[in-house]
């Protein structure tokens, strides 16, 4: 708490003069404006951060096309690299706590995400020396390179999550990042179609892939330092800060809705990334579809979720993040069914299998990072976010290399059956996925509603009027919660 100035800090009388009340709304104000600018902030630095987040990512359409067009990488190397950013979110679980001690958790987003800055940096450089025809050689450097960025990677995305839970307030999560991650959409949705259009134009030549990794980088760099400049404020101030390795495991072992929630990632996990990363390969190879037409439908998912993602922000707020993010689950992995079916001459369908899938999947993964929030023990806050990207991540790096060796093994085996061999697999994702779903149901969520309340809330036809991007419409559906409601939370 902040103690009132003495009479010697200021004008004679001015200290006796103030109010212990005015004082208090004059810190309140402060407050708010400080809270105010950091939410500004905070949606503008995600919006320029996006470009480079999104080529981050274990498989993109930067680095796909970089992969299957211009180096031809084997599946099993591509599976390895795509294991590598799960293996790192994996071993930072041993240094984020202790770095949680050392430096506060901006300090540390701060400068982890300026050294992953610079590995792009470097990468832009190692292009040239990547050799073309030698695929080990070429995967080997690029592994190396990309182990490094994604450890980066990984202490940044943990004391991000934890800073954001220092200063964001409970209540206005959903909400908030409803509204910022629709921006930050818009952002990759013209990021996607920049990027597809340079490399289609220019032939996938190495200097293509160059000035994309220039431009992400500045704007990143922009991003940085405005995460600098927030203003942000703890409102916790928690006593994990000075509580030891032990108390903070005995703390874990004893929130179970927190270890349910560990069991459903890593299933999900698992499910999502064994087959996942090589829907890029096969649109590329299989479907031969060039970068500008798989931009375009990574625009059409971008769409759908940058226009349900208000409302799923909404829902999540109004019923819970549990059943929420079950529904989005099941609508999102029953429409994955139709890849099975997908061959060069109906290759079309994919529009509209990508913004539905948008659409929906938009409410899982908003959910799922909410949900995260709200269930670790702030007592043991940064050991409980990196213990659960270790567990899951173990499981989401086993998984893409086993589905690259089953993928070459099945080619080697079923010669010009490739396309086949893809529909088995790509039935597989959906049905792991589903039976995930059922170890979701077992958490327990505070303040959440019943998932039948939300299955009844989504049959409304405003609601889905507004999943579709009808806003207007919306507005009837997102009322402010009844009172009981709020009670409860």
């Amino acid at each position: 708490m902040n103690a009132l100035p003495s009479s010697s800090s200021g004008p004679p009388g001015a200290s006796c003069s103030a109010p212990p009340e005015a004082i208090r709304y004059k810190t309140a104000q402060a407050r708010k404006r400080a809270l105010t600018t950091s939410f500004r902030l905070c949606t503008s630095e995600g919006v320029v951060a996006t470009p480079l987040v999104i080529m981050t990512l274990p498989v993109n359409v930067v680095l796909a096309a970089l992969f299957t067009k211009t180096l031809a990488l084997p599946n099993h190397t591509i599976g390895i690299i795509t294991a590598l950013p799960f293996v790192c979110n994996c071993l930072q679980v041993g240094l984020s706590p202790l770095l949680s001690r050392w430096f506060s958790a901006k300090s540390t987003t701060v400068v982890a995400a300026s050294l992953q800055l610079l590995s792009w940096v470097f990468f832009a450089g190692l292009l040239n020396f990547l050799p073309a025809g030698d695929p080990a050689t070429a995967g080997l450097m690029i592994g190396i390179w990309f182990f490094i960025s994604s450890f980066c990677g990984a202490i940044t995305g943990v004391s991000w999550s934890a800073w954001i839970q220092e200063w964001v307030p409970a209540r206005l999560r959903g909400k908030y990042f409803g509204r910022r991650n629709r921006i930050c959409q818009m952002s990759n949705l013209v990021f996607l179609l920049l990027s597809g259009w340079v490399l289609a134009a220019w032939d996938y030549a190495r200097p293509a892939f160059q000035l994309i990794i220039a431009f992400a980088v500045l704007l990143r760099a922009l991003s940085i330092l405005w995460q600098y400049r927030m203003p942000t404020e703890a409102t916790d101030r928690p006593a994990f800060r000075t509580a030891g390795l032990t108390d903070q495991l005995l703390t874990l072992r004893r929130a179970r809705s927190y270890l349910w929630f560990i069991v459903f990632g890593a299933s999900w996990a698992f499910a999502a990334n064994c087959f996942g990363p090589f829907y890029h390969v096969f649109m590329f190879k299989e479907l031969t579809l060039s970068t500008l037409q798989v931009s375009l439908l990574s625009v059409c998912g971008a769409t759908g979720a940058a226009l349900s993602m208000p409302a799923w922000g909404q829902l999540l707020d109004r019923f819970g993040n549990k059943s929420v993010m079950t529904v989005s689950l099941v609508l999102w992995q029953l429409s994955n069914v139709f890849w099975c079916f997908v061959t060069p001459a109906n290759h079309d369908w994919l529009y509209l299998l990508w913004f539905f899938g948008g659409l929906t999947n938009a409410g899982f993964f908003l959910g799922q990072f909410t949900l995260l929030l709200k269930l670790i023990p702030v007592a043991a806050r940064n050991l409980a976010i990196g213990l659960n990207l270790a567990v899951t991540s173990t499981f989401a790096a086993v998984a893409p290399i086993i589905g690259g060796l089953i993928l070459d093994w099945a080619q080697a085996h079923w010669t010009g059956q490739n396309l086949a061999i893809y529909h088995v697999c790509f039935i597989t994702q959906p049905a792991l996925a589903l039976a995930a779903a059922w170890l979701l149901l077992k958490v327990e969520e505070p303040a959440a509603a019943p998932l039948t309340h939300v299955v009844g809330a989504m049959r409304n036809v405003r609601t889905l009027a507004a999943l579709s991007g009808v806003s207007f419409l919306s507005q009837y559906v997102f009322y402010r919660a009844p009172r009981r409601l709020r009670n409860r939370s």
